[in-house]
C-alpha cells in the first residue's frame, strides 16, 4: 500500500495571507500535485485543527478537486491513520508523533513521514535530537528536501549520539532512517507568455530592449537573505554593460517601515540599476511576474534556507538563474548549464559556538541569531557580476540556458515526478511494517512518554487519597437543581473533553438518584466501556461543586 494520510492544517497550506512564507507556498504546491498525480483511489486527510469537516473539504477543493473517494479522519482519530496505513506530517516532528502513536498503543497500526522546512530553529533541531530518545520505529522516515540539509541533520544526530554514548553509557541508540526527495512544483504554472510580459513591462514602465533581472522572496535581511550583496554586484554589472540593466524585486516584507528600509538601502548601492518593487504575494504576481525577466538571481546567504523553492519555479518560467553555490540551491541549478552558482564563504567549523550559546539562552532571538550567521557568510560578488554580466551581454546564452532550465524542471522537480517518490517511500515503509508484524503480532512499547506523564499519576502524591472503582458516593441531599445551575457558570464548566458531556452528567444524576449509595464502578457500568472511566472521573468534578458526595471520607492529614 503507499498511500498515507496528509496532515492537514490549513494554515500549513494557505497562501493567502498577509504573511506568506516559503513553507506553505511549497504545502499548497504539495496538495495540488498530490491530487493531481498520486495514484491511490483513495484520499485521506487528517484533520488536525479539527475543522469542520465541511470548512476543510471546501478548503481542500479551493486548492484542487479532490477527484476520488475521500476520508477525513477527526483530530484525536490516531486509529484511523492506522486505516490509511501511513501518515504525512508537514514538519520534521517526528519524535513527537512516535510518542502519542506509542502511548496510544499503535505502533506497529501506521508509519509516520515527516519532513524538513527551516532546520535552524531551536525546536525543530530539538525535535531532531528527540529522534534519538523516542520510540521511532523501522517504518518511520525523515524527509529531507537536501542533500545539503541531510547532511545537517546527520550532523545532529551523530553529535547527540555521541552525547549519549559518552555520558549516559548508551550502547543501543536508534539509527533513524532519512530519505532526501525534492520539493516540488506545479511547472505548468510558470508558463511564461509574450502578452504577460507586455503587460507587466507596461505597469513597471520598463522599454522592450530592457535586461531585467528578478529576485522574487521575502524582505527579509535577517531571516531571508541580505540582498545587499546582489544590489552590489548588480551595480558593477550594470556600469560595465551599455544595456540598461532593470532590477524587479517581488516580494513582502514585515511592515511598512522595515520594507521601506530595506529598499533605500538597496537602491543607494545600485543607482544605475532601474529598480521596481511588486508585491508578490498576490496568486496572480506570483504566477505571472516571471514573465517580466530574462534572468533570476538570488544569492541565499542564510541557514534558514534548505532547499529553496525560486530557483526551480524561474528553471520552469525558462529564466537562467544566477544564485549562491548554498545549500539546496546546488541540487537544483547545475553550473555551466541552466546558470550559474557563484562561491560562497563561511566561518570553519567551530568559530559560532557563541552564537549557538547566546541564542541558547534567549539573549539572540531566531532573526537574530539566523541573521548574525548571515553576517559571516560571503557570497562572491566578482563571480556575481560576472556571471549577470555574461548573461545580460548573451541574449543566446539566455536562451540556451532557460531552455535547459525549464527542461530540467520539468523532468526532476515537477510533482508528476515527485509524488511517485512519496508513494514509493510510503510503500516501502508499509513493507516494513508488515514484515514486523508478521514475526510479532501484538503491539510493542505500549509504556507512555515518559515526559508526559499521567497527572494523576506524576502528581499522585498531592492528594489526601484517590478515587478508585470501589469508591461510595451519594447524591448531596438538598442539591436539587445544582448541576443546572453549574452549567450556567463558566468558571464551573472548564475542562472540555476532560469532563463527560452535559448529557453524561444528567443521566449519572438520574442513576445516583434511583439509589441511595452506589460505587463507582457500578455507576460507570451502565455506560458504554469507551466512556466509564471518563464517567468515574467525572465522579470529583460533581463532587467539586457538592452535587455528589464521596463516601466514606477518609483524610489523613499530617500533624
Amino acid at each position: 500500500m503507499s498511500n498515507a494520510a496528509l496532515y492537514l492544517n490549513p494554515e500549513a497550506y494557505d497562501t493567502t495571507g498577509k504573511a506568506l512564507m516559503g513553507r506553505q507556498s511549497a504545502g499548497e504546491s504539495f496538495l495540488r500535485g498530490y491530487l493531481q498525480h498520486a495514484r491511490t483511489d483513495h484520499a485521506w486527510f487528517w484533520n488536525v485543527a479539527n475543522r469542520p469537516e465541511a470548512d476543510l473539504t471546501a478548503f481542500i477543493e479551493r486548492i484542487n478537486p479532490v477527484g476520488r473517494p475521500s476520508t477525513v479522519i477527526a483530530r484525536h482519530d490516531r486509529a484511523g491513520l492506522g486505516r490509511a496505513g501511513n501518515v504525512f506530517l508537514t514538519n520534521p516532528n517526528l519524535a513527537r508523533e512516535a510518542w502519542a502513536r506509542r502511548t496510544a498503543g499503535l505502533t506497529t497500526t501506521y508509519g509516520i513521514t515527516c519532513i524538513t522546512h527551516t532546520t535552524a530553529s531551536e525546536w525543530v533541531m530539538d525535535s531532531i535530537a528527540n529522534m534519538l530518545t523516542a520510540p521511532i520505529e523501522p517504518w518511520d522516515r525523515l524527509i529531507c528536501t537536501s542533500a545539503a540539509v541531510r547532511a545537517s541533520v546527520e550532523v545532529e544526530l551523530e553529535a547527540v549520539r555521541n552525547d549519549l554514548e559518552i555520558r549516559m553509557g548508551a550502547t543501543r541508540v536508534p539509527e533513524p532512517k532519512l530519505a532526501t526527495i525534492p520539493l516540488g512544483i506545479n511547472t505548468a504554472d510558470f508558463a511564461v507568455t509574450a502578452e504577460q510580459r507586455a503587460e507587466w513591462r507596461r505597469t513597471l514602465d520598463i522599454p522592450d530592449d530592457g535586461v531585467v533581472v528578478l529576485y522574487i522572496g521575502r524582505f527579509n535581511h535577517h531571516a531571508k537573505m541580505n540582498p545587499l550583496p546582489m544590489a552590489m554586484a548588480l551595480e558593477r554589472a550594470a556600469k560595465a554593460t551599455t544595456k540598461k540593466v532593470y532590477w524587479v524585486q517581488a516580494g513582502w516584507g514585515t511592515s511598512p517601515a522595515v520594507e521601506a528600509a530595506y529598499h533605500d538601502q538597496c537602491r543607494k548601492l545600485c543607482p544605475t540599476v532601474g529598480y521596481r518593487v511588486v508585491d508578490g504575494r498576490p496568486a496572480g504576481t506570483r504566477f505571472s511576474i516571471w514573465s517580466v525577466a530574462d534572468l533570476f538571481l538570488s544569492l541565499s546567504d542564510n541557514i534558514q534556507e534548505t532547499f529553496g523553492l525560486t530557483p526551480i519555479e524561474a528553471m520552469a518560467a525558462g529564466l537562467p538563474c544566477v544564485v549562491s553555490d548554498w545549500n539546496g540551491y546546488r541540487d537544483t541549478v547545475r553550473h555551466g548549464v541552466d546558470g550559474f552558482r557563484v562561491s560562497t564563504y563561511a566561518p570553519a567549523s567551530g568559530a559560532g559556538g557563541d552564537l549557538a550559546y547566546r541564542h541558547a539562552n534567549g539573549w539572540l532571538t531566531y532573526d537574530q541569531y539566523v541573521g548574525s550567521a548571515s553576517q559571516l557568510t560571503a557570497v562572491d560578488i566578482g563571480e556575481t557580476a560576472k556571471a549577470l554580466l555574461d548573461l545580460i551581454e548573451d541574449p543566446d546564452l539566455r536562451q540556451g540556458m532557460g531552455e535547459r532550465a525549464r527542461e530540467r524542471a520539468r523532468a526532476i522537480f515537477d510533482w508528476s515526478q515527485v509524488i511517485p517518490q512519496y508513494e514509493a517511500l510510503w510503500a516501502g515503509m508499509t513493507e516494513d511494517r508488515l514484515a514486523a508484524n508478521a514475526v510479532e503480532l501484538t503491539p510493542r512499547n505500549l509504556a507512555p512518554d515518559p515526559r508526559r506523564l499521567d497527572p494523576f499519576h506524576l502528581f499522585g502524591g498531592y492528594p489526601s487519597e484517590w478515587l478508585s472503582p470501589s469508591t461510595m458516593v451519594m447524591l448531596t441531599p438538598g442539591r436539587d437543581g445544582a448541576l443546572d445551575q453549574l452549567l450556567t457558570l463558566s468558571m464551573g464548566t472548564h475542562g472540555g473533553n476532560a469532563l463527560p458531556t452535559v448529557p453524561e452528567l444528567r443521566t449519572m444524576v438520574d442513576r445516583l438518584a434511583e439509589r441511595p449509595q452506589i460505587t463507582a464502578a457500578e455507576l460507570a457500568e451502565r455506560f458504554p466501556e469507551g466512556r466509564r472511566s471518563t464517567v468515574q472521573r467525572g465522579l470529583l468534578f460533581l463532587a467539586k461543586y457538592d452535587i455528589v458526595t464521596i463516601l466514606p471520607r477518609n483524610r489523613q492529614i499530617a500533624s
